[in-house]
């Protein structure tokens, strides 16, 4: 039997070697799996139950597994209903308007008026020192402030500006829109800041030397490089008020509703079905305002 050379041993090492190697594709499949299983298991997998019992029916003691429509029908065929999707997109309207504008400003004073990093990070910090406290704590912070007996009217009162205290501060949709203003202007800060300083400062110094003003380089070079912080900061702030049911019914009083907040009466009453048909329609709704987001900035480059 002949022996085999010292070249001919290392050749069929290592082709050994190789049929043992993985493939790449199969490398990035084991390495999705972990994240695949996680987003299965805590994501599409309750949000399929949730599609799957907006299905079902029920009375004021149990749910009946069965595959009816009727959830749907008394959802999207109420008048009432449409009148609380309707108030619910005009407090995310409102909402996003206010903290785009004071996200921007505050992200753009940050980025462009503050010239050492250090001072940049520690201000942005203290931005975020309030949001350390749990949202319900300074959501009711707001009551003292703005009630019929509180800071702002007494001061109103003092100043003889009005001669009784004024009812609409508190208890409101002017309150509600005020306190999550309060509680996700920082979701809008965050991105919009981020973005801002990526810019290159010399695409800014090189608009001014071309003799651009201060609005022209505004709106030509940093409004359109902004645009993806933007968008991304117009999906947080988005599906947390159209998510948001305790601020609705703490700030309103009980006067103004919130497809979140019927959700939450729904599933106190046990009517987890038609709940469950609210939230699939709520899932979709914001889906496509998402969607629509995405459509017009690419924020792919943010990621």
């Amino acid at each position: 039997m002949a022996t085999m050379t010292s070249s001919e041993t290392g050749k069929a090492k290592g082709a050994r070697a190789r049929g043992f190697r993985l493939s790449p594709v199969l490398i990035s499949y084991l390495q999705a799996a972990p994240l695949t299983l996680i987003l299965g298991g805590f994501l599409l997998i309750p949000i399929l139950m949730i599609g799957i019992v907006s299905f079902w029916d029920y009375d004021f003691a149990q749910m009946y597994p069965d595959f009816v429509t009727f959830n749907y029908a008394e959802t999207l065929g109420s008048w009432v209903t449409w009148k609380t999707y309707l108030n619910t997109l005009k407090f995310a309207f409102l909402v996003w308007v206010i903290t785009l504008f004071i996200g921007f400003w505050v992200a753009y004073f940050l980025a462009f008026h503050i010239r050492t990093t250090a001072m940049q990070m520690v201000l942005f910090l203290v931005c975020t020192v309030p949001f350390l406290t749990s949202n319900i704590i300074r959501m009711i912070s707001w009551i003292p402030v703005l009630g019929r007996n509180g800071l702002v009217n007494s001061a109103l009162i003092n100043a003889g500006i009005v001669s009784e205290p004024v009812e609409w501060l508190l208890y409101s949709d002017f309150a509600v829109v005020l306190a999550m203003v309060h509680l996700y202007t920082l979701f809008m800060v965050t991105p919009i800041f981020n973005t801002l300083m990526r810019i290159d400062k010399t695409l800014v110094e090189a608009a001014r030397d071309a003799g651009a003003s201060g609005w022209q380089v505004l709106t030509n070079v940093i409004i359109p490089l902004a645009k993806p912080g933007m968008a991304i900061g117009t999906i947080f702030v988005v599906t947390l008020v159209m998510a948001d049911f305790s601020t609705v019914q703490v700030m309103s009083g009980g006067q103004s509703a919130s497809v979140a907040l019927m959700m939450k009466n729904q599933m106190s009453l046990l009517q987890y079905p038609a709940a469950a048909a609210n939230a699939v329609v709520l899932l979709v709704l914001v889906l496509l305002m998402v969607a629509g987001i995405l459509r017009i900035v690419d924020i792919r480059k943010e990621l």
